[in-house]
């Protein structure tokens, strides 16, 4: 059951990679909420900063919220940056994200997700914050042939340094919540789409070669399967983990959010083109080392916890992010 809103204008939520894609989505919806929101990030260049500011236009406006600008895998930054905050409840999505990026930067990924997750949940220790939600991938899977993926099925062969970061993080998650007696859940996203999503993430990045006419590369022959979700989906996921970690005794639980259907990457394409109204070129190439076959989720775990249902099919969706798309390039 949701939390009354009298409760919620009493509780403070600190959202890590507050200015991204996911993270200022959630933002948004728990100040509609009534919440009091601390987002912290650090703008990583990873894709321009400037781009992640205007994500938090609307927010910035607020009472309610509060900018910080932090690496929360620096514990004097994190204390600095916090320093007389009250916290109720953390939801830590920042992290370096992407399956091939990791292939150059393992080190990097290591510290931003590895560390920062440690880093945070010794903060929360420190404080007495006992809530933490945490954003994980369906990459830990790895190349599984059995769909769809449950959250009982093994996920110790990661294929690339981020699956294995992500996975790490939960690891670590589940030794606070044995040890401190902390709720956590740790919340595996599927291929989260809509806007404001990364620029190099394939939807975004297919439809913008498209408007440019230019070609859109395919790795392998384009039978690759994923589970494209919803950004407002996952959010309402999110919200409702955040939710339960305030009125259950401790736990540490690991839940799937995704759409629950697979899409190839061919049919991918095809959607993007009718909705610009355009006629794709497409440039295959080699599949690429740390790319998985196919996602789908088993969400049966999600709508009994969290009474998650996820509401918008990729058929809809890819209209409605086109839209957006045509908006900001016309701004």
């Amino acid at each position: 059951m949701p939390t009354p809103p009298s409760s919620r204008t009493r509780e403070a939520i600190l959202v890590t990679g507050g200015a991204g894609f996911i993270g200022s989505h959630l933002v948004e919806r728990l100040l509609a909420l009534g919440y009091r929101v601390v987002a912290l990030d650090n703008f990583d260049p990873f894709y321009s900063p400037d781009e992640k500011r205007r994500n938090l236009t609307a927010a910035l406006t607020n009472p309610a919220f509060r900018l910080v600008e932090a690496d929360c895998a620096d514990p004097r930054q994190l204390e600095e940056g916090l320093a007389g905050e009250p916290i109720d409840a953390i939801v830590h999505l920042a992290a370096k994200a992407g399956v091939r990026p990791s292939l150059n930067d393992p080190i990097g990924y290591a510290r931003a997700n590895v560390m920062a997750t440690q880093t945070l949940l010794e903060f929360a220790r420190q404080r007495g914050i006992q809530r933490f939600v945490f954003g994980s991938s369906s990459s830990v899977y790895g190349n599984r042939d059995a769909i769809p993926f449950s959250e009982d099925d093994p996920a110790d062969r990661p294929v690339s340094p981020y699956a294995a970061t992500k996975r790490a993080g939960e690891i670590i998650c589940h030794t606070y919540a044995h040890l401190y007696g902390m709720r956590i859940i740790a919340l595996r996203f599927f291929t989260v789409y809509g806007p404001r999503q990364r620029p190099d993430l394939a939807i975004r990045k297919f439809a913008t070669l498209m408007l440019d006419g230019q070609p859109v590369p395919v790795f392998g022959d384009g039978s690759a399967e994923r589970d494209y979700t919803w950004i407002e989906d996952i959010i309402d996921g999110v919200v409702a983990a955040l939710e339960r970690t305030g009125r259950v005794d401790p736990e540490f639980e690991i839940i799937n959010l995704g759409e629950s259907r697979t899409t190839s990457v061919r049919r991918l394409v095809d959607l993007i083109a009718d909705a610009l109204g355009v006629t794709p070129r497409i440039e295959f190439a080699p599949a690429q080392p740390g790319d998985v076959v196919r996602t789908c989720a088993d969400v049966s775990k999600a709508a009994r916890l969290l009474g998650y249902r996820p509401r918008v099919p990729v058929e809809e969706g890819i209209p409605r992010f086109v839209e957006w798309l045509l908006s900001v390039r016309a701004g």
